[in-house]
């Protein structure tokens, strides 16, 4: 079966993203971009790829599907880029935007607990949760890994790792990476 791994950008005091969605304040060393780039090159946006020296045609290495919310969507459409992810199916998860123009974007305003128990089903690589805050709180129990950037900055406010229910879930810390920016990389599993 599949799963739902949540990979994300986080500082010190639990934020993914400021109070407008900034994330430029995370301080990313050389390394680490070379390292991300190498690792997980599905999560360099289509558009980006040939900025930062990757094929487009690139082949993806753990996931083939993301989920994310529309407030993580919003930049990209922001730009005139329908299909962020070109390399793999997106679903943005969204009440209130109307379907995109586009066959790797699906717009579902379902569930998404629902959506994600069927994609699990499905024989394909792991689904890579993108963000954000509030469907990541709603998917809480579904998340069978995390992939934590933590980064050494306080934002002081901004969108919280997970909004939503109380629901304390166990995760085992299988493995870290540091940078020398700082940050470091560490893997969770449900335990």
């Amino acid at each position: 079966m599949r799963k739902l791994v949540y990979y994300v950008a986080v500082s010190l005091d639990g934020y993914i993203a400021g109070p407008g969605g900034e994330f430029d304040f995370y301080p990313v060393s050389a390394d680490m971009a070379a390292w991300f780039n190498e690792r997980y090159p599905e999560t360099v946006p289509t558009h980006i790829r040939p900025h930062v020296g990757l094929d487009v045609n690139m082949p993806n290495r753990e996931w083939g599907t993301l989920i994310m919310g529309r407030g993580t969507y919003d930049p990209a459409l922001e730009i005139g880029v329908a299909s962020p992810y070109a390399h793999m199916k997106q679903y943005v998860v969204s009440r209130t935007l109307g379907p995109v123009d586009d066959p790797m974007v699906e717009v579902v305003d379902e569930d998404p607990v629902e959506l994600v128990r069927r994609l699990k089903k499905e024989a394909d690589t792991d689904i890579w949760l993108c963000g954000g805050g509030i469907l990541a709180g709603q998917l809480i129990d579904e998340v069978d890994e995390l992939i934590i950037k933590s980064y050494p900055v306080i934002a002081g406010a901004g969108v919280p790792m997970f909004t939503g229910k109380f629901s304390p879930a166990r995760f085992t810390p299988t493995k870290r990476q540091d940078f020398d920016s700082g940050a470091q990389v560490s893997w969770f599993t449900r335990a």
